[in-house]
């Protein structure tokens, strides 16, 4: 007897060959039917030696239950003691299938089928398969038939004796036994149908391709024709009877459950077609309907039960259309979309726990290989083959995939597969996810072969080799590109150079020729440079193929790597700084505005190595001017200090342009902007805070050239429109107003003159042909317009806005805002224009009329001619003039009351209108919705196209890039279009009913 406090020697001999409960396998040791056993060691190193040694003391005592008599259980009980193979394979299942364990329970003599051990039994065929379900009559002993030799596969599986491929083989030539069972079955059930038709079952999915799952849905098409001398409409009908019996037979719940789900889905037409179609039909639906994911279906076309002739003569007919499916017209698209697919089908609660559709998941080497089958099996017919290992071997072969990259997504793709065929083996349940609970993590990896710290050791593994397929993705694609223009060792295989093109033109490049020219002049040699490139151009490959333009994204980064290939800095930066290398790739394949601003000072590229945290965050104002003035004091006069200036500014457009694509575009570190608001707010404010540095700047340096350290008179820019509501965008002109204040003592005509020779030249030097980009001065809102002098008074303003001053001028007032020269004038010419953009008692009738019937002639008379008035992003119902001369005239009629209308900025005056109760939330929303797209619009145009505009741009690379920035993936421009012009004719809604009403 165990004294008190202490631990029995069976107690600790248990925690020592693994188990988590000794205490309640004490007791079912101690259970009567293991009496004869209980001491005997072997059985407890067995026992020890499962993936879950509890479970399996648990499935044997059931078991031993379970036998009829004293005789059979001392039979079990002497052949598990005396043979090693039924004890390993006993136990080894019941550690590992709670399912299978609970099939045991039922049917207590199937234990006999594990006995077996001969070389033909160590891998099974479908003939093998086919005796051992040959007596089957109905659908319940198919089941507990197709059960029993799945527990020969699984007991095979965790003892070994096969691998992961292997056994997903034997699940395949299983469920085609299974199949073939089951059509049986149904023909005997109507044999008049079974005479009047030829039916052929053809598995796809992983059926076909001859890698299946412990428990998955079986993926099959149908095919049927007429026997001789039958009505072929009668026949099919025939045809598709037996197909849905066969269909019931397997996937109905019986008292002995169902054996997997047959899926018929893949079909043409889907769940909307007939079940059975005869060959010409599927025929003809492949050459005139298909999509290119349904050709990419049928790489896995095998026939597996049925009628032979009919099976081999539609995978004969249709096998040449898949190898001439990256010759259609939409492949490029198609395969961008399916690409696509891969991760937007992850379910997000999910994304961490998928061995299948997350990221570095089985989906990703299946679709890759699937991929690259496509595009190069159509001359190549080694790499026919639906099998997804077998498939990568001759891609390695053929050089279509480097031999190690190849190497180590078999390495992974096994591992992963094993995890997946350990998980749903435990309770034969479908799944795909890695479970949570620390047992169910210990017994899978045990299962694997780790026994030191399983559950830590599986999560290492399982990391390790998902960042494997998660790296060598996109590799697959591009790393042999890089070979077929690069010195090889003997021997070693490459891409052809009609391969590599075909490569490239599935990839989405347009000029595949010119593209291989920049990868060669990149990659080629033996200096180090080189061999860095070789390691960066695999990943840049596949960010610039995810863009609308992936040959403007080489071409400039072969650019700006002529420019700094000698720069030590470089390459190292896009080495090992992640961000930076996917950040360049995003900005080079954007568009033009900013690979135009990077290629006129390369050394730029530093600032996307910190990513939106550091390097691309915008500067402030104050930061901006200081370092603008500080380069204007050591400047040799004003054209060298502007032009040190702009330079500034053509750097920091960069970064915001950078900053805006990164964000709207996303990247593997930092998602999608979710808040466009945010990203037009802060391009607006960074922008304008840019603009009004650079004009600070231009005008220190005027005044010093001309003046010294005093100008004769006081002298302030007052930003207007957008550049004083700071929403500036990226080909924005500076709207301004000059004011200046003759100094005490100083002659006013000659005051008069220096301030306007300091806007003259002001303008001057900010437009001198540069490599910088010019920023235009726009003094048209100035008193009586153009007509009217470029600089006043202060005093003569407040002359002018006393007698004179019109509604539009009011109007326009409502965006002044000091940017730049003398603070306290500047100051003083905002408290001279308050009581007229914020008038006491606000607007009067006939200046409400007069600000509509602006608005309405604006409509009419400044639309381009030609532009469809519904995508003008500025003129077009709904756009942005809409949306900001209703939120203006509330300013003017409220302003005066409501201090937070008091505000230069639209977006903040819409929701202080909404704080005031002057519009209500849901179109205050409306109206801030389409602003904000609008603006995008406009910046989208600019980015791509390097010059501004208003309206969606009509060639289909730019538009498809606008889209991207937009959030809208490649093939929906369409979807894009039609967004906007449902946000804008709800924005034109409001406008009705707020502005005109």
């Amino acid at each position: 007897m165990t004294a008190p406090g202490r631990r029995s020697s069976t107690f600790t001999r248990l925690l020592r060959h693994g188990f988590t409960d000794p205490s309640a396998a004490e007791r079912l040791l101690d259970a009567v039917e293991l009496a004869p056993v209980r001491d005997d060691p072997v059985l407890l190193e067995a026992l020890g030696a499962t993936a879950d040694p509890d479970l399996a003391l648990h499935g044997l005592v059931r078991l031993l239950e379970a036998q009829p008599d004293p005789t059979a259980r001392r039979e079990l009980l002497d052949t598990l003691i005396a043979a090693k193979p039924l004890r390993d394979r006993l136990l080894g299942v019941l550690g590992a299938s709670e399912a299978l364990a609970d099939h045991l329970a039922r049917h207590a003599g199937d234990w006999r089928a594990l006995v077996t051990y001969e070389p033909r039994d160590l891998h099974r065929g479908v003939e093998d398969f086919e005796r051992g379900l040959a007596e089957a009559d109905d659908p319940v002993s198919l089941r507990v038939a197709y059960r029993r030799c799945l527990l020969s596969i699984a007991a095979r599986d965790v003892c070994g004796t096969i691998d992961v491929a292997e056994t997903a083989a034997e699940l395949a030539d299983l469920a085609t036994a299974t199949l073939r069972a089951a059509l049986a079955l149904a023909e005997a059930a109507a044999p008049e149908d079974a005479a009047l038709c030829r039916l052929a079952v053809i598995a796809m999915g992983k059926c076909g391709g001859h890698e299946l799952n412990y428990v998955s849905d079986v993926d099959v098409i149908f095919v049927g024709e007429a026997v001789e001398g039958a009505d072929e409409p009668k026949a099919l009908r025939a045809a598709t009877a037996l197909a849905s019996h066969l269909m019931r037979i397997c996937s109905e719940t019986t008292v002995e459950g169902s054996i997997w789900p047959v899926d018929a889905n893949l079909r043409p037409e889907g769940r909307n077609g007939p079940l059975v179609r005869t060959l010409s039909s599927h025929l003809a639906y492949y050459q005139r309907w298909a999509k290119t994911w349904e050709f990419q279906a049928l790489l896995k076309a095998r026939p597996v039960a049925g009628d032979p002739g009919l099976g081999a003569e539609y995978v004969a007919a249709l096998q040449p259309l898949v190898w001439q499916a990256a010759d259609r017209e939409n492949f490029v698209p198609d395969v961008q979309k399916m690409r696509r697919r891969v991760v937007e089908n992850i379910p997000a609660a999910e994304v961490d726990r998928q061995l299948k559709l997350g990221p570095g998941g089985l989906r990703d080497v299946e679709f890759a290989v699937q991929l690259l089958q496509l595009v190069h099996g159509r001359a190549d017919t080694s790499l026919h083959s639906g099998t997804t290992l077998d498939a990568l071997e001759a891609l390695a072969a053929g050089g279509y995939v480097g031999r190690a990259d190849a190497a180590q997504l078999d390495e992974a793709y096994r591992f992963l597969r094993s995890m997946e065929h350990r998980i749903q083996l435990h309770r034969l349940r479908r799944t795909h996810l890695v479970p949570e609970d620390e047992a169910d993590l210990r017994r899978l990896g045990r299962s694997l072969g780790l026994r030191t710290d399983p559950v830590a050791g599986l999560l290492r593994a399982w990391k390790r080799h998902a960042s494997v397929v998660r790296r060598l993705h996109e590799k697959l694609f591009y790393r042999p590109l890089l070979d077929a223009v690069a010195q090889l060792a003997p021997g070693e295989a490459r891409l052809s150079a009609e391969a590599a093109r075909e490569r490239m033109v599935a990839l989405g490049y347009a000029d595949p020729a010119a593209a291989l020219r920049h990868l060669e002049a990149l990659a080629s040699g033996v200096t180090r440079k080189a061999a860095i490139q070789r390691t960066l151009l695999p990943v840049l490959l596949g960010w610039f193929a995810d863009s609308a333009d992936p040959d403007a994204g080489l071409l400039n980064f072969r650019k700006v790597s002529d420019a700094l290939g000698k720069t030590p800095w470089y390459l190292r930066l896009l080495r090992d700084e992640g961000a930076a290398a996917e950040n360049l790739a995003r900005v080079l394949s954007a568009g033009r505005l900013a690979p135009d601003l990077l290629m006129r000072a390369p050394e730029a590229v530093a600032l996307l190595g910190d990513g939106n945290a550091g390097g691309l965050a915008p500067r402030g104002r104050a930061q901006l001017e200081q370092e603008t003035l500080a380069a204007v004091r050591r400047a040799d006069g004003a054209v060298q200090a502007v032009a040190a200036v702009r330079g500034v500014r053509r750097r920091e457009l960069f970064r915001t342009a950078a900053a805006d694509i990164v964000g709207s575009y996303g990247t593997e570190a930092q998602p999608v902007e979710a808040d466009q608001g945010a990203l037009v707010d802060r391009v607006g404010a960074a922008v304008s805070d840019l603009t009004a540095a650079t004009l600070a700047g231009t005008l220190r340096a005027v005044v010093r050239e001309g003046w010294g350290d005093t100008l004769p008179t006081r002298f302030a820019i007052i930003g207007m429109g957008r550049f004083g509501g700071h929403e500036l965008g990226y080909g924005s002109d500076a709207d301004v107003l000059f004011v200046h204040e003759p100094r005490d003592g100083a002659d006013e005509r000659e005051a008069a003159g220096a301030a306007n020779k300091v806007v003259s030249e002001m303008r001057r030097l900010l437009q001198v042909p540069s490599a910088d980009p010019p920023l235009l001065i726009d003094a048209d809102l100035r008193p009586e317009g153009k007509s009217g002098p470029l600089v006043r008074t202060l005093k003569s303003y407040e002359a002018y806005y006393r007698r004179w001053s019109l509604v539009w001028e009011r109007h326009a007032l409502l965006r002044a805002e000091f940017v730049a020269g003398d603070e306290d004038l500047g100051r003083r010419f905002i408290e001279l224009v308050d009581p007229l953009r914020y008038p006491a008692g606000g607007l009067d009738d006939d200046a409400v009329r007069e600000i509509r019937r602006l608005k309405a002639r604006m409509e009419s008379e400044r639309l381009p001619r030609g532009a469809d008035p519904k995508l003008h992003a500025k003129l077009g119902p709904g756009g942005l003039s809409d949306v900001e001369w209703t939120v203006q005239l509330m300013q003017l009629r409220h302003g005066h009351e409501e201090a937070g209308l008091r505000t230069t900025r639209t977006r903040a005056a819409l929701a202080a209108a909404c704080e005031a109760g002057l519009i209500s939330a849901e179109n205050a929303t409306t109206l801030d919705e389409a602003w904000v797209l609008a603006t995008r619009v406009r910046n989208a145009v600019m980015l791509v196209r390097g010059r501004a505009g208003d309206t969606f741009p009509t060639d289909p690379r730019e538009l498809a890039a606008v889209g991207r920035y937009l959030g809208h993936g490649p093939g929906h421009a369409g979807d894009m279009l039609d967004e906007y012009r449902r946000t804008a004719r709800r924005a034109r809604a409001v406008v009705d009913e707020l502005f005109y009403a």
